[in-house]
Order: C-alpha cells, then structure tokens, then sequence
C-alpha cells in the first residue's frame, strides 16, 4: 500500500473508516460499510464519491489551435460546444480505430478547453495528446492542483448547493446537462457515472476536505468505488479497459453516437472505422436464473456455438438480479445462455441501460 497514489481526501476516507483498495494504483476507498445501502442511497437521495484522481488537463493555445488540435484528436466533434462550459463525451482513438480512453471534453471560453480522462490510463494519455499537439500551437496543462468530488442522485443539486461558492449558488441551478458554471478554480459541471442526476465538482485540492465534511453535513452519504461499479453497470455506462479498450473501436463498443463522421475534421482513426464495419456489438444481458455472472465468461447461443463475452458483470441491487455487459455477434439471438462454473444460465439481450434516473426499464 505504500507505494499508492493518495488522493487529497484520503484521511478523510480512512477516518471514515472506509474500507481502501487498490484501484489503478490509487488507494481508493471501496465502500464505507455498505456497499448495497450506499448503491441505494444514490438512486433514492444522493450519494458522493472521491473521483479526484481522474487526470484534468486544460488546453490552451494560438488563436484557433486549441480546437483545430481538438478536431483531429477526438472522435466526436468540439464543434458541438457551442456555448462557454457545454461538454461532449467522446473518446480517443489511435491509428486503427481502438479506443485509447474515453473522456469528457469541455469548452471554457475562447481558445480555451478542459479534458477529463481517466486516472488508469493518464501516463498513455498524456504521452497520445503530447504526440497529437506536435503538430499544433498548443499547451497541454495537467491539473495535479485540483480536486473533484461527484454528487449523484435525484437530491443531489438540492443538497448540494450550499456547499458551493456563492457565485456559483444561483448559476448553477440552471445548468443543463452536460454543461459546466466555474469561478476560478471551482468548476461545477451537471456530468456524473451513475445514471442519475447530480454535479461532479472540481475545487482547489486544499479546499476538498473542508467541502466533503459539508456536503455530509448537508445529508449527502459517502460512497465507494463498490456502488460507483454496479451504478454505472445498470446505467450501461462502459468501464475503460473492460468494456473498450486499444482492440475496440467505439462503433463495437455501443459508443457510435460519440462519433461524428460528418465535416472534413479527419480525426485520428477515422480511416479505419469506416473501413471496417463492427462484426460485433456491446449488449446488455439481464440474467433469468440465480447465478453472479463475471467478467470474460463465456456467452453462447440456446442452441449451441460461442457469440462472445461477457466485458461486464455482477449483481444488479435495483433489479435484483444479475446482469451484464457482453460484447457479441452482431447477428446474435435475443436469448442467449452464460456459461458460469459449467452451469448454462439463461439470459435476454437488452438495450443498455437497465436502470435510469431510479426506474428500471426493463421487464423480466
């Protein structure tokens, strides 16, 4: 545990009594007692979640270098953030269409721009954007200074609102999603992994501690990394290295809406998504007997042959039931069987997500 990263709300985890992981090579807290009850917290109030070790990285730059790197770099198009703090969700991709990370990228102002990627994946990340922005006048700043802290659930934005700025109080209860209210150092931005409604908030890291003991005065329940994974599982939201990686492309990775091949960008990896039409699809599967299904098993037809793999998997509190993410054939029945410790369970193909701002949206 010792050589870990440490995220500038650790001690407040630990004296929490959290219990902490390995997560990427951060010590993490997983849950803080209950990761069912935090799960539920979230869906029915709100719950929040130390995320400060994601990687910020600001873009600045020459007049119009900024988005012309942004262009050529992401997948989907900047263009869209039409108005200051509007965001997209894209990814990254390398030279073949695999997607290199997946992030949020959103416009500041001017020729100024903010990328939030993962914290696994931040050394290749840094190493891709610095190799893309050789061919353009741009600055790449990581944001080691900043901390960040998602507040998830339908009361979220209610009880979170005092513990924010006062310039920021009123600002922010107009955002729509996917878009962002900032002053200074503090960026409040309607985003989050969970499926539900909330805020992800970006502050000085000094200033994490003293926020994340009002927001739990406010009545907002701390959560791990526990309820943030069977969170985004039910939402169908992807895990990066899991349910996409550097062999996927997005348009296997039921992302081919963060794609935009319209215009003359020729963004990294473009040639080769339209060169290649997927031969396979990311699915949700909704199980129908008793079994916990996992990452890697195996997903076969009812009448026999292999169709893929489950990316994926566990126990779902809401339906309660176990459920899944699995990248398949494209062909593929709308029943299919897992193969779980040389037993076949039965389970239906589903349009992700299976739950969504507290309902469930499908029927079993």
């Amino acid at each position: 545990m010792t050589n870990l990263s440490k995220t500038c709300l650790h001690q407040t985890h630990v004296e929490a009594g959290a219990k902490m992981v390995d997560f990427g090579g951060w010590d993490m807290p997983l849950h803080y007692g209950s990761q069912l009850e935090e799960h539920h917290t979230v869906r029915r109030s709100a719950g929040m979640f130390d995320v400060s070790h994601m990687t910020v990285v600001d873009i600045s730059g020459e007049a119009g270098q900024p988005k012309a790197f942004l262009e050529r770099l992401l997948a989907n198009d900047i263009n869209k953030c039409a108005t200051e703090g509007q965001a997209i969700y894209t990814c990254m991709l390398n030279a073949d269409g695999g997607v290199i990370d997946d992030l949020i990228a959103y416009w500041v102002g001017g020729d100024a721009y903010r990328l939030v990627v993962n914290a696994a994946t931040r050394d290749k990340d840094l190493e891709w954007m610095a190799q893309v922005a050789e061919a353009f006048a741009v600055t790449l700043r990581e944001r080691s200074d900043l901390a960040m802290i998602a507040v998830q659930g339908p009361k979220a934005r209610e009880l979170a609102t005092g513990s924010l700025p006062g310039s920021l109080q009123e600002r922010v209860q107009t955002l729509k999603p996917f878009r962002a209210a900032f002053d200074g150092d503090w960026f409040v931005a309607r985003t989050g992994y969970t499926g539900e409604d909330g805020w992800e908030i970006i502050m000085p890291a000094d200033e994490a501690p003293a926020t994340w003991a009002s927001l739990v005065a406010a009545g907002i329940a701390p959560a791990g990394l526990g309820a943030r994974d069977t969170l985004r599982l039910e939402a169908g939201l992807n895990l990066y290295g899991s349910d996409m990686d550097e062999s996927t492309s997005p348009l296997e990775s039921n992302l081919s809406w963060t794609v935009d091949f319209a215009g003359a960008r020729d963004f990294v990896g473009e040639a080769a998504l339209q060169e290649q039409p997927p031969a396979r699809k990311l699915v949700g599967l909704v199980v129908l007997e008793r079994g916990v299904v996992r990452d890697h098993q195996t997903v076969l037809a009812p009448e026999g042959g292999e169709l893929g793999e489950i990316t994926s998997g566990g126990f779902s509190p809401t339906l309660e039931r176990s459920i899944a993410l699995a990248r398949i054939a494209v062909d593929s029945p709308e029943r299919v069987e897992v193969e779980v410790r040389c037993r076949l369970l039965a389970a239906i193909v589903v349009s992700p997500p299976v739950v969504r701002k507290g309902k469930i949206l499908v029927s079993v």
